[in-house]
């Protein structure tokens, strides 16, 4: 790409969290001169990059996003390449509970089934096999579960650490921090990206502004279809220093239509290696708009989760510490976890704006980094995003 000088950039990425940095990243390896637009400050605690750990993990109902871990694989090994703190703890990937119960995170049967459609080893396990190799207790016989090997905690503090330090050493990139993008404009085939520390242009946007992604959208005239979780966390401190888990989810059906699925941690040595993560995977009162959020977690989805950990773990004290809330947006459309796309035709030059949207993407980083940056720049991505388009369907004009 040639270089511009000033306030021109080959691309311009709006959202400097993880996503955003992981696609800064791979432009730089494709030499673009790129602008990044951060509307808090660079590793914030305001969206969905909040927080310090992730799970990465491949069992998921459906092959195509099986193989879309696998094939992010490489892409963690070679960030890891770039820094000497561990970004994957591998500790495995335990799924347990109903069989019969779909969740966010999908169903069992259905995970098994594409766990071997790609052959990726896993164990099914009893109810009596997960409570004597995995600490949990009192679990009903008739729950079962399949434990993957190569599941792992992400340090996620340190992923977005090594990408912004990439990002800063870059001679391509150039990042601006409290930079809320306030006006698009479009004079030709360039945009004239509007904030309060100027007046930014390009022929190419890529959008990740994680949960506040109609804030950015809606300057370009269409919305996303999406609901806000202000998901809630706890540390649980140890009462058996030797305790330790994998990585876990438990599929259960909803108490009282509130929801009744958790899902934990080992401990890490990033942060409070004396205590273990345990969420809830639901929230109880769900957002209509970002802006509704609260760094306090709600109260009762932390009571429910404390009441899981005393009827169901061995070795954890369920008194809630270092509570917080992490953002995310997601689709309201079924079956539809990650949106990856261009702008809806109507959008002037819309094959230049690559938009990503909603879902948990965290496992994904380094590779999602790598599709976005190859729509915007060749028009196409080696991996099919097929699954993540729905002819605009999820996308309503303004």
């Amino acid at each position: 790409m040639t270089k511009e000088t000033g306030n021109h950039f080959d691309v311009i990425v709006i959202g400097g969290g993880a996503i955003g940095l992981a696609t800064a990243y791979h432009l730089n390896k494709r030499s673009c001169k790129t602008l990044v637009l951060e509307q808090f400050n660079f590793k914030n605690q305001l969206g969905s990059s909040a927080g310090v750990s992730r799970q990465y993990r491949i069992p998921y109902p459906e092959e195509y996003m099986v193989q879309m871990a696998l094939d992010a694989q490489p892409f963690w090994n070679e960030l890891q390449n770039r820094t000497p703190r561990k970004l994957l703890d591998k500790v495995g990937t335990l799924w347990f509970g109903d069989p019969a119960v779909h969740s966010t995170e999908g169903n069992i049967a259905e995970a098994e089934q594409a766990l071997k459609a790609l052959n990726v080893p896993y164990t099914t396990l009893t109810s009596k096999e997960i409570e004597g190799k995995y600490h949990f207790k009192n679990l009903p016989d008739t729950y079962t579960g399949l434990f993957q090997a190569d599941g792992a905690s992400i340090d996620f503090k340190a992923t977005i650490e090594t990408l912004y330090e990439a990002a800063e050493k870059s001679a391509h990139i150039t990042l601006k921090e409290e930079s809320p993008v306030t006006d698009i404009k479009q004079v030709g085939k360039l945009f004239e990206v509007v904030t309060p520390k100027g007046t930014f242009i390009s022929e190419k946007l890529i959008l990740v502004p994680g949960p506040y992604i109609d804030n950015v959208i809606n300057l370009l005239n269409f919305r996303i279809e999406a609901t806000y979780w202000n998901m809630s966390s706890a540390y649980f401190k140890k009462t058996d220093p030797s305790m330790q888990y994998p990585t876990w989810f438990v599929f259960q059906n909803a108490i009282a239509q509130n929801g009744n699925q958790f899902y934990g941690f080992p401990g890490v040595v990033w942060d409070h290696p004396e205590y273990i993560r345990v969420a809830p995977d639901f929230v109880i009162d769900p957002l209509s708009d970002p802006d509704q959020r609260s760094l306090v977690p709600n109260s009762q989805e932390l009571a429910y989760t404390s009441e899981w950990i005393k009827n169901h773990m061995t070795g954890l004290d369920p008194v809630p510490h270092f509570t917080s809330t992490c953002l995310i947006a997601l689709s309201k459309i079924a079956n539809k976890e990650l949106l990856i796309d261009f702008a809806p035709p109507y959008v002037p030059n819309n094959k230049n704006i690559v938009v990503y949207a909603t879902g948990w993407a965290a496992k994904f980083t380094p590779f999602l980094g790598k599709i976005l940056t190859d729509l915007s720049l060749d028009g196409h991505s080696d991996f099919d995003i097929t699954p993540f388009k729905l002819g605009y369907n999820f996308f309503k004009a303004i």
